[in-house]
């Protein structure tokens, strides 16, 4: 019996499913990353991860820092890695810039685009949830920022309502963080980018950058940031000592209710789990009335 059918709570099942990736950092040439991580192999391990995943996802999503130091051949290894795994599941992928991505590169090797400099903004219609994808990226500098020009496009967009509603994924979180060097590394402006979201049908942003996975809420609507794949932080060090270590990958598995939106943390790693839940189990409860399942397994035991 598949997991995904077995329904006995409250809740029906989500309307969609969305993965939400970020900071995959891929180098050219399988290069390791800084002391020695392997982010090809930890996006392998995610990619693996995925494949199994029931219900499949609607969309991937993945909001930037591609790569490293935007390497043609580093987004054509990325390609060369995900889209085989999202073609045989049937999910769009959708790409958001970084700060450490190159647009020109980006557009020719990732998106089959003539090369430019302009911003990468794009919309996607996933049956009536809708994702916006904006670059916060600022050519040349780590920093975000959006344009007049964005934010005009952006609040034209939002102008009408989708059936689903809307979720905006963006490399910048719009939030505080704790380590002082974030501080000159955030997106700017976040006042205007507030105004235009106010009243719209955004139910939540998506983000990435932090290397840590974390929540708030901006403009009144729930933030979501998913760690890295690549190399996560530990905000448990006093805030100078927090440097990126090979440990805490992540990634998110986004589920969109009518009344709600759900972000998991699913830790990027291969470990044996335990054997209590199985196909036998479900079968087994499956067989019995919502009373009996109570009596079976709700109940403390002495």
């Amino acid at each position: 019996m598949d997991a995904a059918s077995l329904r006995f709570g409250q809740y029906p099942p989500p309307d969609r499913v969305l993965l939400h990736l970020s900071d995959t950092h891929l180098l050219a040439g399988g290069a390791l990353h800084g002391p020695g991580i392997d982010t090809e192999e930890h996006l392998a391990v995610t990619l693996r991860l995925i494949e199994r995943m029931r219900p499949r996802p609607h969309a991937l999503i993945v909001t930037g820092d591609l790569t490293d130091l935007g390497e043609p051949e580093a987004y054509q290894r990325l390609r060369e890695l995900v889209e085989p795994i999202a073609e045989a599941i049937g999910a769009p992928v959708i790409w958001v810039a970084g700060n450490h991505d190159e647009r020109p590169a980006m557009r020719r090797h990732l998106l089959d685009e003539a090369p430019s400099e302009a911003p990468i903004d794009r919309v996607w219609d996933l049956d009536g949830l809708r994702v916006i994808g904006i670059d916060t990226t600022v050519p040349g500098w780590h920093h975000g920022d959006l344009d007049d020009a964005q934010l005009a496009w952006l609040s034209d967009v939002l102008s009408a309502p989708a059936p689903l509603g809307t979720i905006l994924a963006m490399h910048h979180p719009p939030i505080p963080s704790p380590l002082p060097l974030f501080d000159i590394l955030e997106l700017r402006d976040q006042g205007r980018l507030a105004r235009v979201l106010a009243g719209t049908d955004v139910r939540a942003i998506l983000a990435g950058h932090l290397h840590y996975s974390t929540s708030a809420t901006f403009a009144g609507i729930p933030v979501s940031v998913a760690s890295s794949t690549c190399y996560g932080m530990n905000l448990g060090l006093p805030a100078l000592e927090v440097n990126g270590f090979d440990a805490g990958q992540s990634f998110h598995v986004v589920r969109v209710y009518p009344t709600t939106i759900t972000h998991d943390v699913v830790p990027v790693v291969d470990a044996p789990t335990g054997d209590y839940f199985s196909p036998e189990w479900a079968e087994r409860m499956a067989r019995l009335s919502p009373e009996e399942r109570l009596e079976a397994f709700s109940r403390k035991r002495a």
